[in-house]
């Protein structure tokens, strides 16, 4: 009788309590892990299930909105309106500048949140209208036929890496407050860079464990242990046999146990069909036992509709409600993390105002990051800078006049865009500018042979040419439907520059005028001939909305460019191995690659010049859990305020199987001119690690190292120093 009287008090007071007291995933006071864990035990299995898509369902009777998933900001926020356009990922990269990096993906998500909040308050609850970002790509970008390495940091893991977090802690904050800013993904995990044609149902069999941990993996990890992503995306491609979102090795083993990631999977869209559809992937039978199979592989959130079919795969027991919660508690402790069901006042990121998208201050870091994204990759007879006091200048070429190119790929919509040719003649007066578009990116099939005598009678009286060529996001992208001489689905079948505007620039030279040719490109091409025929190039990218201003700044000499090539430029389609063929040691990047290339990874010029001291290690003899440094002092020898790229690669000395040399620091230093700089570069043991066969994992391994620096990663440029680890 006592304890009913005691159960009967308890019951009395509960009823006394407010609702919102005994409903603890209402409580903002409570941790993200408390509230989605009071939240998802008063679900049904039906309402778990609608929460499993992209396109989540609403719980009208808890409090729960539909919410989708999907959104992108690859390099500003994309496909929801205006917003502003920085340079595509590649462009960044470009910059070798990590902290710049994380400045304009501060500002991206400043962006985001204003928004998202914008689209709340009119109740618009759908795609691209979110907080949760499919952002960044940070696959490797191991062969310039790929058609969506524009969308990479590059063919270095370690240079991804830096990017990559640099993005990720842009777009989330600092993790140090209640609320998290957005969320980030990383993607695609793994082993995940083309063809685009058959990306449904290629597998990776052939990738070695060398190469999965020390060129694939890399910059994953580093975005899961250090960056602490909220979002990992799984790829289309199977990996030894078993599709990625469903891949135990990949995403039990390696991503979950080995690097301690408990947040969000999601699969690439459609991915999940992928399993069982004909003439792709075909692992699996149905939808039923294909959606079972991915939750239970790790997959918790699918773009795309087959986890409809996990409330069946329940019942039929392919799958225990036990292991739904588990994904249905990281989504729902995922909303809790962003503060999506607190008011506005409670998230400070609410107050950002809508009036920040396009701000004064984001066009002004646009032109910035355009600006440092730009690499001078020739300059004979330092015909640039050009001068001002030019009588006539001719600007040719497709690209010198499409705003459109110059927003890449996953990409939003600026107000105004300054094209190649605007930049061009706001250097110079009115009338001094002749512009011919010349050609198309490409010959149509059937067209006959271009005859350019036209083009050339119009542009012969100018001082200097500007060609504007190279590709265009028409051309290469994502499983794309072009069949064109030399693209094919978004990749390329080679890499040579369209035959059209090589005969052009064959054209133009023949005037005897000094030629320039500004590249803007996603991805390398072989330039020998272009190389021999110009008088410049810059390499400019997909530069974003401010793109044309960028190039005419360094053209005319009122920014010192200081770009380095995030890939190697190879002299010919003949030096790439099999585009299937993920092996690195068949000659795949600068890491491998033994040929010579026509320019080489980490290659940029400036208008200055640099002198390199002998550089010196804090300890040349290390055990390996202790860090060197490298120091040395950069001296600017001309005359020109400049930037240069300070690079360190390393070489494991007892390994021949290894790559040839690895990028393992760096650092854009500036340096006034006729001045010097002190530049320290740590090298902590994480710089030392490399793939050790005997136990199939990286280690910091005794024996001896060369560590490479300069300004390139040409062998022939670099210093060297040598260093012992006990």
């Amino acid at each position: 009788m006592k304890r009913r009287k005691i159960n009967l008090a308890v019951c009395l007071c509960l009823m006394l309590l407010p609702a919102q007291a005994q409903e603890a995933y209402k409580n903002p006071d409570l941790s993200p892990d408390e509230r989605a864990r009071d939240l998802l035990n008063r679900m049904t299995l039906e309402e778990k299930t609608g929460q499993l898509m992209n396109q989540s369902k609403g719980v009208s009777r808890l409090g729960i909105r539909p919410y989708d998933w999907w959104n992108e900001a690859l390099h500003g926020v994309a496909r929801a309106g205006q917003a502003t356009v920085f340079p595509q990922a590649i462009g960044l990269a470009a910059t070798f500048d990590p902290q710049a990096v994380y400045e304009t993906f501060d500002r991206i998500s400043d962006e985001a949140r204003a928004k998202y909040h914008h689209f709340q308050e009119q109740e618009m609850y759908g795609g691209y209208q979110g907080l949760t970002f499919w952002t960044p790509n940070i696959n490797l970008f191991r062969d310039p036929r790929w058609g969506r390495g524009m969308e990479t940091y590059g063919e270095d893991p370690y240079l991804t890496s830096r990017m990559g977090v640099a993005a990720v802690k842009g777009l989330q904050g600092d993790g140090a407050r209640k609320y998290d800013k957005t969320h980030a993904c990383a993607k695609h995990f793994a082993v995940h860079s083309g063809p685009e044609w058959n990306r449904h149902r290629f597998d990776a069999a052939a990738v070695s464990k060398r190469d999965l941990y020390e060129t694939y993996l890399p910059a994953f990890k580093a975005l899961v242990t250090e960056g602490k992503v909220r979002e990992v995306m799984c790829a289309y491609n199977r990996f030894e046999g078993e599709p990625c979102c469903s891949n135990k090795e990949l995403l039990r083993h390696i991503l979950r146990d080995e690097w301690g990631f408990d947040d969000v999977i999601v699969s690439d869209c459609g991915a999940i069909t992928d399993f069982y559809e004909k003439d792709r992937h075909e692992t699996h039978a149905n939808a039923v036992e294909a959606a079972a199979d991915a939750v239970l592989s790790g997959t918790d959130l699918e773009c795309g509709n087959v986890y409809q079919s996990l409330y069946e795969a329940v019942g039929q027991g392919f799958i225990s409600e036990e292991k739904i919660d588990e994904s249905v508690f990281r989504l729902l402790r995922a909303r809790f993390q962003l503060g999506m069901f607190d008011t506005d006042s409670l998230v400070p990121w609410a107050s950002i105002p809508y009036s920040v998208v396009e701000c004064e201050k984001h066009r002004a870091k646009a032109l910035e990051m355009a600006r440092k994204s730009m690499v001078l990759l020739s300059n004979k007879n330092n015909i640039l800078p050009l001068g001002k006091h030019l009588g006539k200048v001719a600007v040719v070429g497709p690209n010198a006049n499409d705003s459109v190119m110059l927003w890449g790929n996953y990409n939003g919509v600026p107000a105004k865009t300054i094209t190649l040719l605007e930049g061009i003649q706001s250097k110079l007066p009115a009338g001094h500018v002749i512009y011919e578009r010349g050609c198309d990116y490409v010959d149509k099939p059937g067209n006959q042979a271009i005859d350019h005598r036209a083009t050339v009678e119009k542009v012969k009286e100018a001082d200097v040419i500007i060609f504007a060529g190279g590709l265009s996001p028409q051309l290469e992208g994502e499983e794309m439907r072009v069949d064109l001489p030399g693209f094919k689905n978004g990749d390329r079948t080679h890499i040579d520059l369209p035959q059209v505007q090589k005969a052009l620039l064959k054209a133009l030279k023949e005037t005897g005028k000094p030629l320039v040719f500004v590249l803007c490109s996603g991805s390398a091409l072989a330039l020998p001939s272009e190389y021999e025929t110009t008088d410049a190039m810059l390499a400019a990218w997909y530069a974003g909305q401010a793109g044309g201003q960028a190039v005419a700044d360094v053209l005319f000499g009122d920014y010192n460019p200081a770009g380095r090539l995030p890939v190697t430029f190879y002299a010919s389609s003949d030096d790439l191995p099999d585009f299937e063929d993920y092996q690195m040691d068949k000659g795949r990047t600068y890491r491998y690659f033994s040929g010579k290339p026509l320019f080489p990874f980490g290659h940029g010029l400036s208008y200055t010049g640099f002198a390199y001291s002998k550089a010196k290690l804090s300890k040349t003899a290390i055990a390996p859990s202790e860090s060197t440094a490298l120091n040395l002092t950069l001296e600017n020898t001309g005359k020109r305020d400049g930037e240069e790229v300070v690079q360190v690669y390393i070489c494991n000395l007892q390994d021949p199987a290894g790559p040839l040399k690895s990028l393992r620091g760096f650092e854009r230093v500036f340096v006034k001119a006729g001045e010097k700089a002190q530049v320290k570069i740590p090298l902590p043991p994480a710089c030392f690690e490399f793939f050790d066969p005997e136990t199939a994992s990286m280690q910091v391994l005794p024996g001896k190292y060369e560590v490479l620096y300069g300004g390139t990663s040409d062998e022939a440029k670099l210093k060297s120093i040598n260093l012992t680890i006990k």
